[in-house]
């Protein structure tokens, strides 16, 4: 009980990064039908905003060292500015908080990011073929990959969560199941911070004459053109919002996964996936289809389902306990979580060309 509540938390976890940058994928190909293949590197963008973040609160003068009358003195300690302006105790308690606090210059460069590469690029490419598309998306992508690089190095760096929650929450005397069933208190964080952004970008999209407007946009620009709105201006937003929710995903995930200029890839074709799986256009089913497969992976990474049901060792000679050994063995072998989505998106689209809440017409389209 206590392995399958671990892996459902994982998969939950997980799941939250997929629905966010899925979200954000299925939003600009709904609004403006293009198959955004930079939109992984607006994650990595996110991550890496919290790392500047962290660095600029870092940032102080230099005071001089004593001399030790040894003849030599040591480096001089630099003071950061937080601690100057608000105290040592306060300037501390800021920098143990850089990631959360980072959202504050996620949400601007993010939004700006946006609405620059869409004003200055994917507006050119509305009308040309997804090959088109997804030919500059991707060149934009390696370009903005290899910027990163240049500044921040090839290899990973590290995010410190707040250390209020460095450590872990005793799920299973939550749950009343067992004592030992512990979890990652960022990780519960991420989870409820993915939650929270998925429902504002709903409520944004269901209840405000804004989001209105766009989603009547998304099924029928013309008509919306006629009536005067200006829905091109409006789609425009819709893409920095996009960014936005990119952004923040990876500017949160950063005490999980150290970012490195690589990580926006790696979660872009699962992305992909989840959106072709949950439907072309369709938000619900992006968000859908983003837990469901997170979960799917987190459980295929169980190292044995034999061990799970039978956990006793008097009971490893039994018939049963063989069979899932050797189910153990040849289906669950080291490696499968990370084909399992793809299986999974096969048996899918084979039963369910649509995806699992796709509409009629987007993909053939």
């Amino acid at each position: 009980m206590d392995v399958i509540l671990l892996q459902l938390l994982n998969g939950l976890d997980k799941g939250g990064a997929y629905a966010l940058i899925a979200l954000g994928l299925t939003l600009v190909f709904g609004t403006l039908g293009v198959v955004n293949f930079a939109h992984g590197v607006l994650f990595m963008l996110g991550a890496f905003c919290a790392v500047v973040f962290n660095k600029m609160l870092q940032l102080g003068v230099e005071k001089p060292s004593e001399d030790t009358g040894l003849g030599f003195a040591p480096p001089p300690e630099v003071v950061p500015y937080v601690d100057i302006w608000f105290g040592e105790e306060m300037g501390s308690l800021i920098t143990s908080y850089s990631v959360p606090l980072s959202i504050i210059l996620v949400i601007p460069f993010m939004l700006l990011v946006g609405i620059i590469v869409e004003r200055g690029l994917i507006q050119h490419f509305y009308k040309r073929a997804h090959a088109d598309q997804i030919l500059v998306t991707f060149g934009l992508a390696i370009v903005l990959q290899e910027i990163v690089k240049h500044y921040f190095g090839a290899n990973p760096l590290p995010q410190s969560a707040p250390e209020i929650v460095s450590g872990s929450a005793n799920i299973g005397t939550w749950l009343g199941v067992s004592e030992n069933l512990v979890y990652p208190w960022w990780r519960l964080i991420y989870f409820g911070f993915a939650a929270v952004v998925i429902a504002a970008v709903f409520s944004f999209l269901q209840f405000t004459t804004y989001g209105m407007v766009v989603r009547a946009g998304m099924n029928d620009r013309e008509t919306v053109g006629i009536l005067g709105i200006d829905i091109e201006r409006r789609f425009t937003v819709i893409f920095g919002l996009a960014a936005v929710v990119a952004g923040l995903a990876g500017a949160m995930y950063t005490p999980t996964l150290p970012p490195d200029y690589r990580m926006g890839m790696d979660f872009l074709v699962l992305s992909f996936v989840v959106v072709v799986v949950g439907g072309m256009g369709s938000l619900p089913g992006a968000v859908l289809s983003g837990f469901l497969l997170g979960i799917m992976q987190s459980f295929a990474a169980v190292a044995s389902y034999a061990s799970l049901v039978f956990p006793n060792p008097a009971d490893h000679s039994g018939f049963f306990y063989n069979i899932l050994n050797f189910i153990d063995s040849w289906v669950f072998f080291p490696g499968i979580d990370q084909v399992i989505i793809y299986l999974v998106a096969v048996v899918i689209l084979l039963t369910l060309p649509r995806g699992l809440l796709g509409r009629a017409g987007v993909m053939e389209d």
